[in-house]
């Protein structure tokens, strides 16, 4: 019988993936009047996401998350071509959300459920505003899963402590009772293995370095086999 009570899990990257933003900013960009190509509007969406990054943590509750994505709009048209300029911040947040579609990974349900199954409670993890759990019920994962905790609610961000702390305090475990699974080795990973919490780091291109210590797999359906072999 596994040791392990408690499975923190990553989001973007491990449970959800990003559809390419590109097409479908353009798409919405249209709808508004505004032509952009496929390529300006990923390139534009590069640019936000780059600022997006260095900011979510400043959206720990719902007016700071209006003004995140007020911000980002910003930065969005300012990376934009002038006819797409001239829709105005407010139209481009609401294309820009419109073009931010996660979606899970197909193995990730049935993942999941089997992990449930075997007694372990489930915690999300992730570096990402308040709107993570918005994003995990409307991808129908709230209910396969026990908890979520963002960075932005934590203050801190994987790899700081803080967050898997308070990710194990959701689940009621210890760091010797929980194993991490994510898809990046410097910050799900090594966040983890500093706490001796064990690590899987899943690999889904079969390209990346795992620290020593790690376990790797190539999707998140050879977890629930893995970790009842760990000792």
């Amino acid at each position: 019988m596994s040791r392990v009570r408690a499975v923190l899990l990553d989001a973007l990257g491990t449970l959800l993936e990003l559809e390419d933003p590109g097409p479908l900013l353009a798409g919405e960009l249209a709808a508004l009047g505004a032509r952009v190509s496929v390529e300006e509007a990923r390139a534009a969406v590069l640019v936000e996401m780059d600022f997006y990054k260095s900011h979510h943590d400043e959206a720990a509750d719902r007016e700071q998350l209006a003004d995140l994505r007020r911000r980002c709009a910003e930065v969005l048209s300012d990376a934009l071509p002038p006819a797409a300029q001239g829709l105005g911040v407010p139209r481009l947040t609401e294309a820009l959300l419109a073009a931010l579609r996660f979606r899970p990974y197909a193995e990730v349900p049935a993942a999941l459920r089997a992990m449930r199954d075997q007694g372990h409670t489930l915690v999300v993890l992730s570096n990402w505003d308040i709107s993570l759990h918005d994003q995990l019920s409307a991808t129908g994962l709230t209910p396969l899963v026990d908890g979520a905790v963002s960075s932005a609610e934590v203050g801190a961000g994987k790899p700081h402590p803080r967050i898997y702390e308070r990710a194990l305090e959701v689940a009621g475990a210890q760091a010797a009772d929980a194993v991490m699974v994510g898809d990046s080795p410097d910050t799900d990973i090594a966040g983890a293995l500093a706490l001796g919490i064990a690590a899987v780091l899943v690999d889904r291109a079969g390209t990346a370095a795992a620290p020593n210590g790690a376990q790797v797999v190539g999707s998140l359906a050879e977890v629930p086999a893995l970790i009842e072999s760990l000792p």
